[in-house]
């Protein structure tokens, strides 16, 4: 085989980080995308996005000529492994939408090969790996397909890949071993080895798990915060030197997965999953309940100008997927005389200077608390209103 590994979806967040780290420990791989203008700049030596020490590594793997970039399929059939980083996602009525990675597989499978091994990366539905074992058994191609789940936090992917054990699963013992083979050579840490379905569900159950963390920091602060009360004030006094309270700070919850997986991980269960439906709810509603909380200090609201300071869906990351800064941003609009938007990060024509928008805005709301805001003192600026769910600003304000 020309190439060791094939990475179908490699210049997106999950398939770049993966190749580059592979490229690195000396498996000659090639990143398959169908965005020409994003290879050329990926072949240039440039990530597309962030990640800490990308830059670095994706140039070193560069140098060494075991990262390679293609919009060819062809290369398919040049590797021995073919990974998809190709997920599930959820429609308009919060069901998974498996159409997408079938209609994926059904495009390549030509270039598919008897002895390849093909790895799903991304998070699935529930039997996605069996029902793509049982697609290439009907085409008669003797494939291993195995689910090895992506479990890294955004942004520090090349950090993660090799500090954390992975999660390894096969239909058969010598797909097993093979892919145990492989990703033994990006962590030094345990692998484990799970049944696929088992390997499906607890990916889903992690990110359904911090979804629901998230909900009860908030809704927390929610019961507070509507009753007049300082949330973290109360939350210092749970936490400090107390470690079963275990509990993350309140904040928009957001990005590609975690809303998604809690659904798909109802779907499964007949939409019977009482706790991920109400986290949706308490999440989902946070930007209405901070904008309530401005028009108690913002009455005449109609009149005024909202500053909302971070559009990505967290800190320190331009992704700005399934943010939730952009559903304040939408509600906002409905509410106030002018919205104005900054980050640091994010490529995007209507945001404007941070300068603007403290000049300009009458309240100005911390949506994404990048570091670059912790040089903002609320309190030279007595007249405006400013909220800040994180309590990013405990000392100024």
């Amino acid at each position: 085989m020309k190439y060791d590994l094939c990475i179908i979806g490699g210049a997106g967040h999950v398939g770049l980080p993966l190749g580059v780290a592979f490229a690195n420990v000396g498996q000659k791989t090639v990143l398959l995308d169908t965005n020409v203008e994003v290879l050329n700049m990926i072949s240039s030596g440039s990530f597309p996005f962030m990640e800490r020490g990308g830059e670095a590594a994706l140039k070193k793997a560069l140098k060494a000529k075991t990262l390679l970039t293609s919009p060819d399929p062809e290369v398919i059939g040049q590797s021995d492994v073919v990974v998809m980083v190709i997920g599930t996602p959820v429609d308009e009525h919060l069901a998974p939408n498996l159409h997408g990675l079938m209609k994926v597989v059904e495009s390549y499978s030509a270039y598919v090969r008897t002895g390849q091994t093909v790895i799903l990366r991304s998070t699935v539905f529930p039997g996605t790996s069996e029902r793509l074992q049982r697609y290439f058994d009907k085409k008669g191609l003797k494939v291993g397909v195995s689910f090895c789940p992506e479990r890294i936090v955004e942004g520090k992917a090349l950090e993660e890949l090799s500090s954390l054990p992975q999660i390894i699963s096969g239909f058969d013992p010598k797909t097993v071993k093979k892919v145990t083979t492989l990703f033994s050579r990006l962590t030094k840490r345990k692998i484990v080895v799970m049944e696929p379905i088992e390997a499906e569900l607890a990916k889903l159950f992690s990110n359904a798990w911090r979804y629901l963390t998230f909900a009860v920091a908030n809704e927390f602060f929610v019961i507070a915060t509507e009753h007049g009360l300082d949330y973290h004030k109360i939350y210092a006094g749970m936490t400090e030197d107390y470690p079963r309270m275990n509990l993350p700070r309140p904040g928009f919850a957001a990005g590609p997965c975690l809303l998604k997986d809690t659904m798909q991980l109802a779907a499964f269960h007949s939409s019977n999953f009482f706790l991920g439906h109400a986290a949706m709810s308490v999440n989902e509603k946070l930007p209405a309940v901070v904008l309530r909380q401005l028009e108690k200090k913002l009455p005449d609201m109609h009149d005024k100008t909202i500053g909302i300071l971070g559009m990505a869906f967290k800190a320190e990351s331009d992704d700005i997927r399934e943010s939730l800064s952009y559903k304040l941003k939408k509600i906002a609009m409905t509410k106030a005389g002018a919205v104005l938007c900054h980050d640091f990060y994010v490529d995007d024509s209507r945001l404007v200077s941070l300068k603007k928008l403290i000049k300009e805005s009458d309240a100005i709301i911390l949506a994404a608390p990048h570091k670059g805001y912790s040089k903002i003192d609320p309190k030279k600026y007595p007249k405006k209103v400013f909220i800040d769910i994180w309590n990013f600003w405990p000392k100024n304000n």
